[in-house]
């Protein structure tokens, strides 16, 4: 009868005292795997064996390197296929699949040289004989010093391989024969009083129990859940922004947005096709905004261009959430009387950007509007202050900006104590005239707001430096499970 490995190995360690796993599958002729897997098993006997783990290092010839074995360097081909006469360069690069490379380690090595006397390259020997030092080294690649090796690893020649192992020796209860010890005490010991006999397990008491598997926050619900938390201790109501799909009024023209405008190409923008376009609209109000755009209004000269219904009516995936805003302020005037609010919404937007490390097509905006009277764009960078000191931002810094829809408008700058450096944090302003007045609301009504991406401060706050670990197929799930809460302002 054959004995089994884990015996063997006890037998062999019964003479030797002491012997690595590496050493130990040489001697008993066993692949290494199977050796580590039967040690493992003598370890789960109370103190038969004991074992501690080591590294070995060893370097191997890859396929490029073993090329080289069978043919020489491939400087040495180059040197040695060039005739006394010479050869024509284009010639000598088709003579081995590694030529080129080869030419230029012999040019720099001083074996060869080019001639370009006679209008076409010529390639001359230039010394009589070489030492091919290359192969020498991969014939005996115990020998070859530390700083060579690497450069070969560096030249693809060869790669170092590390081997985990372990030493075994004896333990204090070592044994050559041992007895398997019963996990369970099953039905059939019982029933045949068989479990008088046997030997059982310890039971260990100090286990911790296996992890449930359950779900994780991603970390951008995380950073999002602050930032919710911060407007809802500062008074704001959320706007609600589930709907995705929208027409072209309400995301561009109703922003007072012109229908010429860049951003409403299809290269920045996502069109759909079905439905293709939308047809209820409040139509009085349509027809104020169609006026502010064509002819001007509210002490405006508007953009004065043939505003055309069809271009409004196009749909598209939103652009930003400001359209959400524009949507919750009509329907304001639209309840009776104006009363002050505070919005904010924290949704995705889609546009049609090339994808990179910064950029995605699908992304989240975080909007904060204000409506009251006579608010002013100190009240503004009031609110902007008090809002990034929740973020624990607290030095902020203003750059004037432009866009269709808020005027003044400025980019947001901020020193973050934690990154201890000043990174662009968002954009603000004061929505126009032309945009607000369509609506009916007072004139004395002025509206603030400021947005933000949820994705930057994110990968900020998690080390990220690719958008693409944060959304998408190659998020590393690991990175969702270990990455504690958030807390924005540490």
């Amino acid at each position: 009868m054959v004995k089994q490995l884990p015996n063997r190995i006890l037998e062999y360690l019964d003479q030797h005292n002491e012997v690595n796993s590496l050493d130990l599958s040489t001697e008993l002729g066993e692949n290494h795997d199977l050796v580590i897997g039967a040690i493992n098993s003598l370890l789960t006997f109370d103190n038969l064996i004991t074992t501690k783990p080591a590294i070995k290092r060893t370097w191997e010839i890859v396929p490029e390197g073993q090329h080289i074995l069978k043919h020489g360097s491939h400087e040495a081909v180059v040197y040695n296929s060039v005739p006394d006469e010479g050869i024509p360069q284009k010639e000598l690069i088709k003579l081995s699949p590694y030529a080129k490379l080869g030419f230029s380690k012999a040019m720099a090595a001083g074996w060869i040289q080019l001639d370009n006397s006679t209008g076409t390259p010529i390639v001359r020997k230039k010394v009589s004989s070489i030492v091919d030092t290359v192969l020498e080294h991969l014939k005996d690649i115990k020998n070859v010093p530390d700083k060579v090796k690497i450069e070969y690893k560096k030249r693809n020649l060869m790669r170092e391989v590390v081997i985990n192992m372990v030493y075994v020796e004896k333990g204090s209860n070592f044994a050559t024969n041992v007895e398997k010890l019963e996990a369970d005490l099953t039905s059939d010991l019982l029933a045949h009083n068989a479990w008088k006999t046997k030997k059982f397990k310890p039971y260990n008491f100090d286990a911790l129990g296996a992890t449930l598997q359950i779900g994780h926050l991603h970390p951008l619900l995380k950073v999002r859940h602050e930032f919710r938390k911060i407007f809802l201790e500062m008074g704001f109501t959320e706007m609600p922004s589930n709907n995705y799909l929208e027409s072209s009024f309400w995301n561009f023209d109703a922003l007072f947005q012109p229908q010429q405008h860049p951003a409403r190409d299809a290269h920045d923008t996502f069109y759909v096709s079905e439905p293709s376009i939308s047809t209820k609209f409040p139509m009085e109000y349509l027809e104020r905004v169609k006026n502010v755009h064509s002819k001007g209004g509210y002490g405006s000269r508007g953009y004065r261009y043939d505003w055309k219904l069809e271009e409004a009516q196009k749909n598209l995936l939103r652009t930003h959430t400001t359209s959400v805003s524009a949507r919750m302020l009509y329907k304001l005037m639209e309840e009776g009387e104006f009363k002050p609010v505070k919005y904010f919404s924290i949704d995705r937007v889609f546009r049609n950007e090339t994808l990179d490390a910064t950029h995605l097509a699908e992304f989240h905006q975080i909007e904060g509007v204000i409506a009251d009277y006579g608010l002013t764009l100190g009240n503004l960078i009031g609110v902007l202050y008090e809002f990034f000191k929740k973020l624990g931002v607290t030095q902020l810094r203003f750059k004037p900006a432009y866009n269709p829809y808020t005027e003044p408008s400025m980019e947001i700058f901020g020193y973050h104590t934690g990154l201890e450096k000043w990174i662009e944090i968002g954009n603000s302003g004061m929505f126009r005239p032309e945009m607000l007045l369509p609506m009916n609301l007072p004139h004395d009504v002025n509206v603030i707001a400021w947005g933000l991406s949820l994705e930057r401060p994110t990968m900020i706050k998690y080390g990220l430096n690719n958008i693409r670990d944060l959304v998408g197929p190659k998020v590393d799930m690991e990175m969702v499970h270990n990455n504690p809460i958030c807390r924005l302002e540490k």
